[in-house]
């Protein structure tokens, strides 16, 4: 893993409460010699909403998924299948794919019935995920179109199972079906999880980003990341800006990280809150240590990066230039916060609240552009696109749409930034969709 950290500014003033941002670059390892044969087997548990309202296009999408993912896996490779309504069942123990004919006849003969206890799913999934799992650990992915009506319903509870597995390297992702099931236990799973939260509302975009979850525990060369952030005197807080999952320890936080594929950058920001320092010179902020398993081989590696920055006289200081690169992607990841609190105003039913929130976001995301650094123009080109579509949706189209895509499009930026986000691709036009919502109906 190759660790870079760029500072906003590279000196604060002596006697000053100041603020200092950290941008820390993380290069995964690539992916080794020799092709797929020298890859740690994977495993992947699937647990599968059959309520009611799977019934058509979206249940016949997921198993031609399935299916397609089952041919995509190696026979070393760990598969399991769980499905849920009012009931759960274990359609395919999980274990290895020896006989793939066999798993995909169990597949094919799944209906659907009854309604949605996603948490009971949810937890025999787990169940049948560590059972398997071994040192690489697992992945469980839930796919559902519906609100949980039954079991565990709490979002901050099921946060809290996904992080717990997540301690025994197993790893939560979710796919949201549709436009009637509740982002806010999604996400919060995925989160907690450390996972990827997926949103599609057509059959063949769920075909895609469940390939695409199969690709990226296939190319993974590292697993349980995590970060040490280990303060010293000279901070009072800090603010981790990306909204990872993190725990507090004696001597500061642990960020957790989850899993990267090979050759894979991702960015994440801390903001450091430095209270008046009375002495001049070089002052050691904190200290980052980095662990994670390095595949195929299963070492542990750690690395450990020192933060440091200039104390110096305050007519110094006021010449200061920020980084713009760390200026523009605190901009960026102040967005993706805007959209998440945007979400979550759309679930209460606050639409004006909600689209209050992206308008602020475009506006900041807009004077960023002017004289952005050239790598990032078209992150924020892309960006100004996306917020630009969901404030016309949230006015005159869809809530639940919007709703639904800024969860996704924030969880993925916020936690994962910079890999190659699956989020649902914007209307040719720019027009926002004013078709009635699919799922407004009883369940």
């Amino acid at each position: 893993m190759h660790i870079t950290a760029h500072l906003d500014v590279d000196m604060i003033a002596i006697e000053t409460d100041d603020k200092l941002s950290v941008m820390i670059e993380l290069n995964a390892p690539p992916a080794p010699d020799g092709g797929d044969g020298v890859r740690v087997p994977g495993t992947l548990e699937v647990v599968l909403d059959r309520s009611g309202s799977m019934e058509g296009g979206r249940l016949d999408g997921a198993k031609t998924a399935l299916t397609s993912l089952v041919d995509r896996l190696d026979p070393r490779d760990h598969f399991g299948l769980v499905v849920f309504d009012d009931a759960v069942d274990v359609v395919v123990p999980a274990g290895r794919l020896t006989d793939k004919a066999a798993v995909k006849r169990a597949i094919a003969g799944v209906r659907t019935r009854g309604g949605t206890d996603l948490s009971g799913g949810y937890l025999r999934g787990l169940q049948e995920a560590r059972r398997v799992a071994r040192a690489a650990g697992a992945t469980v992915l839930i796919i559902s179109d519906g609100h949980a009506n039954a079991g565990i319903t709490d979002p901050d509870a099921l946060a809290r199972v996904a992080a717990e597995a997540y301690t025994h390297r197993v790893t939560t992702s979710t796919l949201g079906f549709g436009l009637g099931y509740d982002e806010r236990i999604m996400s919060a799973i995925a989160r907690g999880g450390s996972g990827n939260e997926h949103f599609a509302e057509e059959p063949d975009t769920a075909v895609a980003l469940i390939a695409g979850e199969v690709e990226g525990l296939l190319a993974q060369t590292a697993q349980a990341a995590s970060l040490h952030l280990r303060l010293t005197p000279a901070v009072r807080g800090v603010l981790v800006v990306n909204d990872l999952p993190a725990n507090a320890v004696d001597d500061g936080l642990l960020i957790e990280l989850g899993s990267f594929y090979a050759a894979e950058t991702r960015k994440l920001v801390l903001t450091f809150d430095i209270p008046a320092l009375a002495e001049l010179g070089l002052t050691e902020v904190a200290t980052l240590t980095f662990t994670y398993v390095e595949l195929p081989a299963l070492a542990q590696h750690t690395v450990t990066v020192p933060v440091h920055v200039n104390v110096v006289p305050g007519d110094q200081a006021a010449g200061r230039v920020p980084d713009p690169v760390v200026h523009t992607e605190l901009v960026y990841l102040r967005a993706q916060q805007a959209k998440r609190r945007a979400s979550n105003l759309l679930s209460g039913g606050d639409s004006a609240a909600a689209l209050k929130e992206i308008q602020q976001a475009q506006r900041e995301i807009a004077q960023a552009q002017f004289g952005a650094p050239e790598e990032l123009a078209a992150d924020l080109a892309e960006e100004a696109a996306t917020l630009s579509y969901l404030a016309q949706e949230t006015e005159t189209g869809s809530a639940s749409r919007a709703g639904k895509y800024l969860s996704a499009s924030s969880q993925a930026r916020l936690q994962k930034r910079g890999r190659t986000y699956n989020t649902p691709p914007l209307p040719p036009t720019g027009e926002p969709n004013t078709d009635p919502d699919p799922d407004q109906k009883s369940r």
